[in-house]
């Protein structure tokens, strides 16, 4: 990225020196032409007037300079933005085209990407670094009701809560990469229903989840979100997520997370509890300030708590529309390290590559 910004900042000094140049003469001209046509009564309070305004000319034609150089069309983040988006675009094209046999029947998918770098060093751990990626594509010939997606995302893994980031759990494998088709049955403002069939991690899978949201007073809001599943592996589960957000303004937000699973593949029902306090600090900054609990009750050992979670997110878009940069301290005490405290930052980049 410092290389990348290097170029632009030398490319825009010499925009700026070349427009110098280009500006100087302009004025000279200018103020000769001034000359040529006053005479010699002209004082030199009126010439020195006559030359302000060339210098307001010339002030605004910097600025417009210094605008054109910044959105210029040959720069490598756009190329970058433009060569990804278009790459997903036109495979998702190609795969719809299979679902029609007239070319003229052909329409846009919708195509939507996320690329994430992450480096999340801890006091005992400076080695965590992920790269993340999530493809979603909507499918036109099923009226955008079939969509692929194709994911290394912690997203799709059933143990996170929905604001949950700094997960450094020993059992998360690196390389768990999802595949699936997901069909949504039936989706309103306050309701959904889909299912999806894929594959992660080299076991194949079936889910059915079904969402409904509550609201009342213009504040407050209850989602309720049961699901079902089986793995050829782990064998049948289900998982209930519950969340509660309370609006106390137009940027502050008070969110409780409360999610329970089960599993043929391990004893007992692990639960993990999140609260969140949600800030929008600007157009383009927000931040999060979370504390979670993650556990397991009714197992080999009881009840027990396996891991406390206390974070800080700071969010903020720059250089580009489309891409974000994340700043996270954290602290945790896990059972594993004796319930140690072991303080750690992640730090994260995400770009978002859209068609259609």
């Amino acid at each position: 990225m410092s290389k990348g910004f290097s170029h632009t900042l030398i490319l825009f000094i010499l925009t700026l020196c070349l427009g110098e140049v280009k500006f100087a003469d302009a004025t000279e001209t200018r103020l000769n032409k001034i000359r040529k046509k006053i005479t010699g009564k002209v004082t030199q309070k009126e010439l020195e007037s006559k030359k302000i305004t060339v210098d307001r000319t010339q002030d605004k034609t910097k600025l417009n300079t210094k605008l054109n150089t910044k959105e210029m069309p040959n720069n490598w983040i756009n190329n970058f933005h433009e060569t990804v988006s278009d790459s997903v675009y036109h495979s998702a094209y190609w795969f719809d085209q299979f679902f029609t046999n007239d070319d003229s029947e052909q329409q846009n998918p919708k195509t939507n990407a996320r690329i994430k770098l992450a480096w999340a060093p801890k006091s005992r751990d400076f080695n965590e670094f992920k790269t993340r990626f999530r493809i979603k594509v909507k499918l036109p010939h099923f009226s955008n009701k079939v969509d692929l997606i194709f994911s290394e995302d912690n997203a799709e893994d059933l143990n996170n809560l929905p604001l949950e980031s700094s997960n450094t759990k020993e059992h998360v494998d690196d390389e768990r990469f999802t595949a699936a088709v997901r069909f949504v049955h039936k989706k309103q403002n306050d309701r959904l229903t889909d299912s999806r069939i894929g594959i992660t991690g080299g076991d194949i899978f079936i889910r059915a989840r079904h969402k409904r949201r509550y609201f009342w007073n213009e504040k407050h809001s209850l989602t309720i979100e049961p699901s079902i599943y089986y793995f050829l592996d782990d064998h049948l589960g289900e998982k209930l997520l519950l969340e509660y957000n309370y609006q106390r303004n137009n940027r502050q937000q008070l969110r409780i997370n409360y999610s329970i699973r089960g599993s043929q593949s391990f004893s007992g029902i692990r639960w993990k509890h999140g609260l969140y306090q949600l800030n929008q600090l600007s157009d383009s900054k927000a931040s999060i300030l979370g504390f979670h609990v993650e556990g397991e009750r009714n197992g080999k050992k009881g009840f027990i708590v396996d891991k406390y979670t206390l974070s800080y997110r700071y969010r903020f878009n720059a250089l580009r529309k489309w891409l974000f940069f994340e700043i996270e301290p954290f602290v945790e005490w896990s059972e594993n390290e004796n319930y140690k405290t072991t303080p750690g930052i992640a730090l994260r980049v995400e770009g978002y590559f859209y068609r259609g």
